[in-house]
């Protein structure tokens, strides 16, 4: 039957070239498929030898293996000596007689010969709408070939087929993108010759937006049978912006009518500008293009909520912004009493002329944040950095690195959000000759940093970075304009029906980070705001790009740009699960009034579970240790000083080391001795080798991370860190009887090496369970 099947698929390929009158083609494609649950011998599938090739091979849902291969003209005898021989002769192979190609015949259940479909490595269905126009992303087959991608374009430009003018080169496979329907595709000349998968192409955020309303309609319609929203409890995205139009199709089934309020009851809670809407498309979905151009199934883990602070049109009083931004906050508390995970996205800034020092709006959210007063949980609250004008961009970066975070981003508390950008593709149309403004990886043009900070004793600002979109130069001018394709596309409603737009700014870049929180929130419900915050921090990195940027730099001027870096969802994922992070959520009380004075009181010792014989065994290489404590202040935003009684922060915490040198009662005795003092003078005994930034950098604000990098053999003697409190108004102001308060922390420690093969992570569970024991 399979000699049939195979002699049957190469006549219906020379009947229908014969009929099509087409050039001589090199060769033929078949489809080789198995039986459900068992796979193909793909070995014996590819022989080189006789020029023939394994073009691809997918499973389909019931299991069944199919191999799609080609074959040059005159060679496929192979194929059909091998299934005769199978039939006829046996092998001498064995002390068992056996059917010679035995183990290559009888996994294949049925020979075809090749269509479109057989080429389709995509995930999801293959489309089934063969009038519909759509980029296609066609990997070619170089291997008999070079010039195949030359070739190919001219076959397909001739059959009135868009080809991208870009096109990738990997081993043995050319990659290009071609705009046809499926019937125009398939009648490119000799197609098969040059095919070896099909996939749908990614649309960048222009290409969608280039797209015909009903065009749209379609990508969100299919979207809308691939995702599931979440539980009406589950974590939630809370947006203090213009309001939400929830009747967008992709925004409603993620917040509820009684969830989308105002702080001025005589406004609607509709979104009259836009923004808000924008925001909480990025929110719920991230950039939308990977949402769209997705066809497996999207489970969304979190909810949207709003609360209108910004009314088109309307005037608020700078100083009453604080006000606003708590009522908002209580407002959505009280209507959503059953949401314990919230992250605020705050998008409104204020102009920047406070230089870093505390204003009453910045003040009112790290108050909000810290939640000390109240019998409620500690807020997270994520503020953008604020944009550049227009005109400032055209010295990028120049005027990035002078015009400081606007306000409330000073805030201690809150995550303040900066900008950078991964996006560096153009494929608009009359776009060909513009240059993209910023490096992927590097600055976004909008983003302002606290680089210009003249006080440098303040937070670092911005605590991390994400995607904020790029800018290009328009060739005719030179100046930085907009570019779809460089933004985020994300949801709209407007009159005109269109469903989808573009954002970018430090405004998208805090919806992500809001995002991030929320979908860490939903896989561990039960950590502290504190940790949430602490992961984010802890799981960032700086881009070879920001590196390159501050080349020659400071490191803290590296911080003020880019902050700790780009924060990885995966990472601060894993690191919750990983052994080899060790994550504390512990409570202390930093002072205690004696009969004279008010002194410092807990300190609290963690020993540190590391593998301390696997790490000798590391010898010279390398390990690193990754540090962040995290905790919120309260505060006081008199201005009066800073210094001794007036400080700003109610109280501090630090982290030490145990030094690789150090005994362990030399170490808690160096500590005590030490944090006992005043002013924090103890920061003279800090060894800043092997530290990354060092206690000067690390110390500012209320979130401190840092690296350790050295030798495992000292790591292994690094066993113990500290958590101390320092000087704060709680200390300094007896008279308002706040000595006696305790604070909540997040300590999380992380070890890796580069070493593949050494494991971390058996050694550090074992460890752990024998502490503690589950009897």
């Amino acid at each position: 039957m399979l000699l049939e099947q195979l002699e049957a698929a190469e006549s219906e390929i020379d009947a229908d070239r014969e009929a099509a009158k087409t050039e001589k083609a090199a060769g033929k494609s078949i489809e080789f498929s198995s039986e459900p649950g068992f796979e193909l011998r793909l070995a014996s599938l590819e022989l080189r030898q006789n020029g023939i090739e394994l073009r691809s091979v997918r499973k389909d849902e019931t299991g069944v293996t199919h191999a799609t291969v080609f074959v040059p003209d005159g060679k496929m005898k192979v194929f059909v000596r091998r299934i005769e021989q199978y039939a006829h002769e046996d092998s001498t192979k064995g002390k068992t007689p056996r059917p010679r190609h035995q183990d290559f015949v009888e996994t294949i259940s049925y020979i075809r010969r090749a269509t479109l479909q057989s080429y389709w490595s995509d995930v999801g269905e293959f489309p089934t709408d063969t009038s519909s126009l759509r980029w296609w992303e066609l990997w070619l087959s170089d291997v008999a070939d070079k010039n195949v991608f030359d070739r190919f374009k001219a076959d397909a430009e001739a059959a009135g087929l868009t080809v991208a003018a870009d096109h990738l080169r990997f081993p043995e496979r050319t990659v290009t993108l071609v705009r046809a329907t499926i019937d125009r595709l398939a009648s490119v000349t000799n197609l098969f010759d040059y095919l070896a998968e099909v996939r749908l192409a990614k649309l960048l955020a222009g290409e969608f937006l280039e797209l015909p309303l009903s065009g749209q309609a379609e990508y969100i319609h299919d979207a809308l049978t691939r995702i599931s929203f979440p539980e009406s409890n589950a974590p939630a995205v809370c947006h203090l912006d213009t309001g939400i139009n929830r009747d967008h199709p992709l925004l409603a089934g993620a917040i509820d009518s009684t969830h989308v309020l105002t702080v001025n009851p005589n406004w609607s809670p509709a979104d009259r500008t836009g923004h808000g809407t924008e925001m909480a498309g990025i929110a719920l979905y991230g950039c939308l293009t990977e949402v769209l151009n997705r066809r497996d199934l999207v489970s969304l883990s979190h909810r949207l909520e709003s609360v209108k602070i910004l009314g088109k049109g309307a005037t608020t009083d700078p100083a009453l912004w604080g006000a606003l931004t708590q009522q908002a906050a209580s407002r959505i508390e009280i209507a959503a009493p059953n949401v314990w995970q919230r992250a605020f996205c705050l998008t409104v800034t204020a102009e920047s002329r406070d230089g870093g020092l505390p204003s009453s709006w910045s003040a009112a959210i790290d108050q909000s944040a810290a939640a000390m007063d109240e019998d409620s949980r500690n807020r997270l609250f994520f503020v953008a950095a604020g944009n550049l004008d227009l005109d400032a961009r055209k010295s990028y970066p120049g005027q990035n690195l002078q015009e400081g975070i606007e306000d409330p981003g000073q805030s201690w508390n809150a995550i303040t959000v900066g900008g950078y950008t991964g996006k560096a593709s153009i494929r608009q149309k009359a776009m060909d000759h513009w240059t993209c403004l910023a490096a992927p990886g590097s600055l976004s043009p909008s983003s302002r940093t606290s680089c210009g900070w003249s006080d440098k004793s303040w937070p670092i600002k911005p605590d991390i970075v994400m995607e904020a979109g790029n800018m290009a130069r328009n060739p005719a001018n030179g100046d930085p304009d907009y570019v779809d394709d460089l933004s985020l596309l994300t949801t709209r409603v407007d009159a005109s029906g269109s469903l989808l737009t573009f954002t970018c700014d430090t405004s998208a870049a805090t919806a992500l980070a809001s995002r991030f929180a929320a979908r860490l929130w939903s896989e561990y419900p039960s950590l502290w705001t504190e940790t949430i915050r602490a992961l984010m921090v802890h799981s960032a990195e700086w881009t070879d790009a920001m590196l390159e940027f501050n080349s020659g730099g400071a490191k803290e001027s590296l911080l003020r740009c880019f902050g700790y870096g780009v924060p990885r969802f995966e990472s601060a994922s894993r690191s919750v699960k990983n052994s080899a992070t060790l994550i504390i959520e512990s409570e202390l009380q930093p002072y205690i009034k004696t009969p004279t004075r008010v002194k410092t009181h807990d300190m609290h010792f963690h020993r540190l579970p590391w593998p301390t014989a696997v790490l000798r065994d590391l010898g010279e290489k390398n390990v690193r240790m990754r540090v962040t404590l995290s905790y919120f202040i309260e505060p006081s935003p008199g201005r009066r000083g800073w210094t001794n009684k007036h400080r700003y922060q109610s109280h501090g915490l630090r982290f030490e080391v145990k030094r690789p040198t150090d005994l362990d009662e030399d170490f808690k005795k160096r500590v005590t001795a030490a944090a006992r003092e005043e002013d924090e003078s103890y920061k003279k005994e800090q060894d800043d080798r092997n530290w990354q930034l060092g206690r000067n950098l690390r110390c500012k604000g209320s979130i401190h991370r840092d690296i350790w990098i050295g030798i495992g053999a000292d790591l292994a003697e690094a066993n113990m860190i500290a958590v101390v409190p320092v000087t704060g108004w709680w200390k300094e102001r007896p008279h308002l009887k706040s000595h006696s308060n305790k604070t909540n922390y997040s300590l999380v420690v992380t070890i890796e090496t580069d070493e593949a093969e050494v494991d971390l992570y058996t050694p550090i569970a074992q460890a752990i369970a024998i502490a503690n024991p589950s009897s």
